[in-house]
């Protein structure tokens, strides 16, 4: 029985939809309270047992790399003042039998090619791919989505998308899915496609970026004509992925905030600063305080 140890950041994106926060910064380091988006997404593959974190990383992302790597200077003068708590969160950022591994998108050909970037890492293991600018929350009590998909796939061994219901007027910003009930929360999947208007949407469930996927995706991927934008579409080998072999949507048990999105990241911002132990009643107090 495969597990999943692997998993791929696509992280080459412009993030021109933050410019100018973004000109000189990675949209993944923007922070939500105190941690950058792509150190929620690392811990929640972590969470899931993931030990290799490959991320797919374009110009100007160096402040990814710098962010998981050994800051040393940092460390000796957080030493020397002997401030111990704030030395214990840098050096937690990334946990010491995690490995990271950086791999440079020569073009930006879209979300499939990023995977496809990734082969020669993954080899022939099934891997996950989570997207940073997808901030999940995980439903009070349960265990994180990733945690949640990797569950699943010890007992079904075959490919999972993490789907949600939009409205129906939001489909043409997501890919969609059809398929048909398999067992609670899953769905066999019969087809994906992306970004479909909202009279040619078979279904409302949208794909929310989190992936599991058979390493047989990267023959798929291979041969992928560039799709909808131009470019290779991760929905495009999906759809025929499953044609071959099983590939099942699950509804997660999470709230996403898209943090892709203004409206998104200030959502995100403000639901978690309510729970971070050092903001979340002076936070709340003050959001009492503002009259709407």
């Amino acid at each position: 029985m495969k597990k999943i140890r692997k998993a791929v950041f696509p992280v080459a994106g412009l993030g021109s939809r933050f410019l100018p926060a973004t000109k000189a910064q990675p949209k993944e380091m923007l922070p939500i309270v105190d941690k950058p988006l792509i150190q929620y997404a690392v811990e929640e593959a972590v969470a899931a047992g993931i030990t290799d974190m490959v991320f797919v990383t374009g110009r100007n992302k160096r402040a990814i790399e710098d962010h998981f790597d050994k800051a040393y200077e940092m460390e000796a003068e957080l030493e020397a003042a002997g401030k111990d708590d704030l030395l214990a969160l840098v050096r937690g950022v990334i946990p010491p039998h995690i490995h990271c591994i950086f791999i440079r998108q020569p073009a930006p050909l879209g979300l499939g090619h990023a995977v496809l970037c990734a082969r020669p890492v993954i080899g022939d293991e099934p891997f996950a791919v989570l997207l940073a600018d997808d901030l999940m929350d995980a439903d009070y009590g349960q265990p994180s989505v990733m945690t949640q998909m990797t569950r699943l796939y010890a007992a079904e061994q075959a490919s999972i998308v993490a789907v949600q219901d939009v409205p129906r007027a939001f489909t043409q910003q997501y890919g969609i899915v059809s398929g048909a009930p398999y067992r609670e929360r899953l769905e066999r999947m019969s087809g994906i496609i992306e970004k479909p208007t909202p009279e040619h949407a078979p279904s409302t469930l949208a794909a929310g970026g989190r992936y599991i996927l058979s390493n047989r995706i990267f023959d798929y991927l291979e041969r992928q004509d560039k799709g909808l934008g131009g470019e290779i579409q991760l929905t495009d080998a999906i759809a025929r992925l499953l044609q071959s072999e099983p590939v099942y949507a699950y509804r997660y048990a999470a709230t996403r905030y898209d943090c892709g999105s203004k409206l998104g990241y200030l959502q995100a911002s403000v639901a978690l600063g309510l729970k971070h132990p050092e903001t979340a009643a002076a936070f709340a107090g003050y959001l009492r305080s503002l009259s709407f």
